[in-house]
């Protein structure tokens, strides 16, 4: 049975499908997190700050984690069938409204759960049957979470970005995608260099130029990829960055003084490192004449 399966996934039409297929399954349960994540982050700091201040704590009516209250409409609170739960799906069906009180549903849902199935797919192409695809998958996942929580909140867990850290430092070990020493270096320098643009951007400026998190997620990058692939995500991450934002304050849509969440770039950017960051690297070096 298992060599049949292992035949089977060697097909990369086959696994490619298979993927996508648990793409959007995954995506249905990273529209969970991307939205109960922070509510459950806000209430423990609230817990906290009410301990230290010795406030009594307020009771709360109900569990709140990412299985428990099962999902429901938040407009009229039905509860969701599960029939009515099936990713993208379910939406076209119910023409994106409520099948109880018909009220639109965010389109962002099928579109977190489409994107997910897609780059699923395209990480599975690229690795084939390897060990790379199942450990690629996994950061592709935590990254999309990671990338629309910090567009919602300007905020990227710890509970998501330090456990990956140590997963990428553990797969160096193993010569999964780098060496060791490249990816403790990766790991630090990752951190570093981000850390030393905030500190002198807020020496110029006064102000806070980005968040702590955004250290801690280049560190990942480092971590799994080794240092040689930060030059390419910084300048992937900083580009894409600039024209984005550029052109949103152009055309009005975001005011210059607000900032905008770096996390999503960074994110965007490792993740094309992780597949084609040899490419990009030797595209460079030969760009400079090295």
């Amino acid at each position: 049975m298992i060599q049949q399966l292992a035949v089977l996934l060697a097909d990369p039409y086959l696994l490619t499908a298979l993927v996508t297929i648990l793409g959007l399954l995954i995506g249905s349960f990273l529209n969970v997190v991307i939205y109960r994540l922070p509510i459950m982050m806000q209430r423990e700091w609230e817990q906290e700050c009410r301990a230290f201040l010795e406030i009594e704590s307020q009771e709360i009516d109900e569990t709140f984690n990412l299985s428990v209250p099962l999902s429901r409409c938040p407009f009229c609170n039905t509860p969701i069938k599960p029939y009515q739960n099936i990713p993208v799906l379910s939406y076209l069906l119910l023409k994106g409204r409520c099948a109880a009180c018909a009220h639109p549903i965010a389109i962002r849902y099928p579109l977190v759960e489409a994107l997910t199935a897609l780059l699923s797919a395209v990480v599975a192409w690229h690795f084939g049957d390897s060990p790379q695809t199942v450990f690629a998958l996994l950061l592709t996942w935590v990254l999309i979470g990671l990338s629309f929580i910090d567009l919602d909140h300007q905020l990227l867990p710890d509970t998501m970005v330090l456990p990956m850290v140590w997963v990428g430092l553990f797969l160096s070990v193993l010569g999964v995608y780098t060496d060791s020493f490249s990816s403790i270096i990766g790991a630090i320098a990752g951190y570093m260099t981000l850390w030393l643009v905030y500190q002198v951007f807020k020496l110029l400026t006064g102000k806070e130029g980005m968040g702590y998190g955004d250290f801690k997620l280049l560190a990942l990058f480092g971590a799994w990829l080794g240092w040689q692939y930060l030059p390419v995500i910084i300048l992937l991450a900083s580009l894409v960055a600039a024209i984005i934002g550029v052109t949103m304050i152009l055309l009005g849509k975001h005011d210059r003084n607000n900032p905008l969440p770096f996390g999503p770039y960074l994110a965007a950017a490792g993740w094309i490192a992780l597949l084609w960051g040899g490419d990009f690297n030797r595209l460079y070096l030969t760009a400079a004449g090295l």
